[in-house]
């Protein structure tokens, strides 16, 4: 939105704008929300609303990760039928948020399958029921526990589950080849993260989970997270991803070092920073915080 801004507060340019044909104006007034960015020549980020969407170009059908909301889906659908021709052959879910898997209902009828780990399907259901949201989903109608594997002409994709972390559904999708992994959720760079305690989440093995999935992908591997803080990338690399694996353990330190003290929760919540992650920083705090309080005194039998 720079450019409107620019021009409700300099009077020099509204003159000069009033130079410029209709159609001009309204090429410079068109701000798109969203963006596309090619990782390779056939393997691209889509960014619009919600966690970040991985789309890539096969050569029989498109494969897409991910799918934000209803309107931002339907947004990265025309700008892929704009690159190819092929039919979407698979649609990924890394986990069932809203802001990941709202957007499936805009492939229906478009996509040939849709796949997730078993506890994704199972939280997506749940949550759709209790919200009478039904009618607007498409659900998974492929799941696995551990791993599935798919091979796409000239690539694999491999689902991989290594335990709970932000849900206890999250699963890191391998587009092998190309040697790049979408992480969804299980990283949220430089950003406070929502741990979702309903389903699942444990922050303590969401530690051991990281750890697991950077051992398993090699040290040139290429991830892309669900979502980043403000001047921050959606592709990372291994060492953010233990950044944030050391941002985890910090905040459960911190808890658990604040509890020692005698600290009430409410106080606790008053925090503003984590000591030894101070790049994560701004608004959310709250949300890890309470996490990590409300596991630890779970974990100590307190609950």
């Amino acid at each position: 939105m720079q450019r409107r801004s620019f021009i409700k507060n300099t009077s020099l340019t509204l003159g000069a704008l009033a130079l410029l044909s209709k159609s001009s104006l309204a090429s410079f007034l068109a701000d798109p929300a969203y963006n596309i960015k090619m990782l390779t020549d056939t393997i691209g980020v889509f960014t619009e609303s919600g966690g970040t969407i991985l789309f890539m170009l096969g050569k029989k059908g498109t494969v897409v990760v991910d799918s934000q909301f209803p309107a931002s889906a339907k947004h990265c659908i025309d700008e892929i039928m704009k690159k190819t021709k092929k039919p979407f052959e698979l649609l990924v879910n890394t986990h069932h948020h809203g802001d990941h898997t709202a957007g499936n209902i805009a492939f229906k009828g478009l996509v040939k399958n849709v796949v997730a780990h078993k506890n994704s399907k199972i939280n997506q259901e749940a949550v759709a029921i209790k919200n009478k949201a039904e009618d607007k989903q498409l659900y998974p109608d492929t799941v696995f526990d551990t791993t599935w594997s798919k091979k796409l002409k000239g690539e694999k994709l491999t689902l991989t589950y290594l335990g709970a972390g932000h849900t206890n559904g999250d699963s890191f999708v391998h587009f092998e080849k190309a040697n790049i992994v979408h992480v969804g959720d299980l990283v949220f760079n430089r950003r406070h993260p929502f741990v979702d305690r309903t389903a699942g989440a444990n922050m303590a093995q969401w530690i051991t989970t990281l750890e697991a999935g950077t051992n398993k992908y090699s040290d040139t591997t290429k991830y892309v997270c669900g979502h980043a803080g403000t001047g921050y990338e959606i592709v990372i690399t291994k060492t953010d991803i233990l950044l944030f694996r050391d941002y985890l353990g910090n905040v459960l330190k911190l808890a658990k070092e604040s509890m020692a003290q005698g600290m009430s929760k409410a106080d606790f919540l008053k925090l503003k920073e984590i000591p030894g992650s101070p790049e994560w920083k701004g608004d959310g705090i709250t949300r890890p915080l309470e996490a990590a309080w409300d596991e630890l005194i779970a974990a100590n039998g307190k609950m």
